[in-house]
């Protein structure tokens, strides 16, 4: 492979990339995004590398979460805690159901931006450039809002600086306290998930159990690792976001700690493999319908050529009616390399269907029988599934079909909040959880 550097990216064909109309405005902004403080230090990148290798031999698992697409104007101390809130309740019901630590990995402070199917969509009747996230331009319905506008990238910036600020004021400050569960409380919660009262019960139980032991040192308890990622899409961006770290000489992105490739943009001569093979951080790929034995065990070579354990998370994202045909054969690539990858589920990006309103929603019951089918595969194959990657949200919304609640079509309408995808509301993500540990159980 040819030298590579930050920008080495802009030799290769670049897939979803906006159109700037001005050449200048777009350096400035990069030339002052190139001078602002990193958001991530490289020793939070190192551990979570570290973590995942753990989670990739078995002893640990990935909970990756979070919105669709991220927009500026959820910037808020209620709806970042609602998301952390979520996670962390998920993260009990799995450390408890599936006796294993989980890595609590965000798709937070940083995912302001989607590819997109088509260059163009219809709304209200008018034809206009589509949305690609907050990152690129605004979901404003308009020829105006559609235009791509690179000082969004200076917004994207502190709107991530601040969601991460106030993530680490949190997580820090004993809101992550497991003598304090109350605190997870998800306001407006639409529905209640029984196992998770027993969970709680059980786990006070047992911390005071060890506490009167001394087993357990209180301040363990009290704070959480947690950490970033976000789509590696929009280039300019992620570049001006690459530092040099002499200590490790080696570059980070660190605007994140760990970044995804995603289906549409994991071409093996494309800019985004050329960018994401020279950094340090620990990289997602996510692995669909078009993805074949060959171009994957090739883009392993080409992101990872020293095999290193925590390097690559394998996303599988087929579909519960696809998964069954699609997996087995990328299991037995990846097996016959003799990879330490780490292998991940998500169960959204290919049950997404249309409603007879013509909102895009997801069911919950499809979700579920995508997740039950990877983790019966691996173990089928002789593999392990250590990790789930979902889109949701801490509030209550109606944009997922199912669950407890009982979502139908007609309850859609109701709380449609997002601006791309469906995601599971704070009561569905908690269902999925316990029937995840369910699963990891075997």
């Amino acid at each position: 492979m040819s030298p590579w550097n930050p920008h080495s990216w802009q030799r290769f064909p670049a897939m979803q990339q906006p159109d700037y109309a001005d050449p200048s405005e777009l350096e400035a902004v990069l030339a002052r995004l190139r001078r602002m403080p990193p958001l991530v230090v490289p020793e939070e990148v190192d551990r979570l590398r570290g973590l995942l290798a753990e989670a990739a031999a078995g002893r640990r698992f990935l909970l990756q979460g979070g919105d669709c697409a991220e927009q500026f104007k959820d910037c808020t101390p209620e709806s970042i805690a609602g998301k952390l809130r979520v996670l962390l309740q998920m993260s009990v019901a799995l450390t408890h159901g599936g006796r294993k630590p989980v890595v609590r990995v965000g798709r937070i402070a940083g995912q302001f931006a989607k590819p997109r199917s088509k260059p163009t969509e219809r709304v209200r009747g008018q034809e206009l450039p589509s949305y690609r996230g907050d990152l690129i331009n605004s979901l404003t319905a308009d020829a105006a809002g559609r235009r791509p506008d690179p000082a969004r990238m200076l917004e994207a910036y502190f709107h991530a600086a601040a969601t991460l600020n106030h993530l680490r004021a949190l997580t820090a400050g004993g809101f992550a306290d497991l003598h304090h569960p109350e605190r997870w409380e998800l306001p407006g919660a639409t529905g209640e998930v029984p196992e998770y009262r027993r969970t709680l019960d059980q786990v006070r139980e047992s911390l005071d159990f060890l506490e009167a032991l001394g087993g357990v040192q209180r301040d363990v308890l009290e704070r959480i690792d947690f950490y970033t990622s976000h789509e590696a899409l929009l280039l300019p961006y992620e570049e001006a976001l690459t530092r040099w770290v002499g200590d490790a000489s080696a570059y980070y992105n660190l605007g994140a700690h760990t970044l995804w490739v995603g289906e549409r943009t994991r071409q093996l001569d494309g800019a985004h493999l050329e960018y994401l093979r020279g950094l340090r951080n620990p990289l997602g790929v996510k692995v669909g319908p078009s993805a074949t034995p060959e171009h994957l065990t090739a883009l392993l070579d080409r992101l990872d050529p020293t095999r290193e354990p925590g390097r690559i998370t394998l996303i599988s994202r087929f579909g519960a009616a696809k998964i069954g045909s699609a997996l087995p054969p990328l299991l037995k690539a990846v097996q016959a390399t003799g990879r330490p990858v780490l292998w991940s589920c998500d169960p959204m990006h290919g049950n997404g269907v249309e409603s007879a309103q013509g909102l895009k929603t997801r069911d919950f019951g499809a979700i579920l029988s995508e997740l039950r089918q990877a983790f019966e595969l691996h173990r089928l194959h002789g593999s392990h599934l250590g990790g789930v990657h979902i889109e949701l949200t801490g509030e209550a919304v109606t944009e997922c079909t199912g669950g407890s609640e009982g979502l139908s079509e007609a309850d859609l309408a109701k709380s449609y909040e997002t601006g791309c995808d469906p995601r599971l509301n704070g009561t569905q993500s908690l269902e999925m959880a316990f029937l995840i540990a369910e699963m990891m159980r075997g």
